[in-house]
């Protein structure tokens, strides 16, 4: 996977967004102004996405060296998950979608992540 990849994968989630809030090479992924993916544009050799904290330990454990704590994040809600290693893209699109799906769980006020799940719903989440 490529940043073009990612980046067209990520946009076809539904309403996802793009910005650079921190500089101009962190590229940053939103769904209701929450972020669920973040990278480096200029050195694209990982990625980070949201994780229930139970998951995030056994991926690291799982895949050690590729599935690590990112970097300035949460430790424990946020995986850093290296790009351009074995682990295959179908895999980084699941990581990328389970964290999309997990930041629209804790949207608020909950009228709002109703309304988003409703879309969601309505038009499917991209597989591949």
């Amino acid at each position: 996977m490529d940043i073009l990849e990612l980046r067209r994968y990520c946009l076809s989630l539904p309403l996802a967004e793009e910005c650079t809030p921190f500089d101009e090479t962190t590229l940053v992924f939103k769904i209701g102004g929450k972020m669920f993916c973040y990278t480096d544009m200029v050195r694209f050799d990982q990625l980070a996405v949201k994780c229930d904290p139970d998951e995030a330990i056994l991926l690291r454990e799982r895949y050690p060296d590729r599935v690590v704590p990112a970097f300035h994040s949460n430790k424990r809600h946020w995986n850093g998950i290296a790009v351009g290693s074995d682990l295959s893209d179908a895999f980084i699109r699941e990581q990328i979608r389970a964290s999309y799906r997990l930041v629209v769980g804790g949207i608020t006020p909950k009228a709002r992540r109703q309304e988003l799940e409703e879309l969601i719903e309505k038009t499917g989440l991209p597989e591949e």
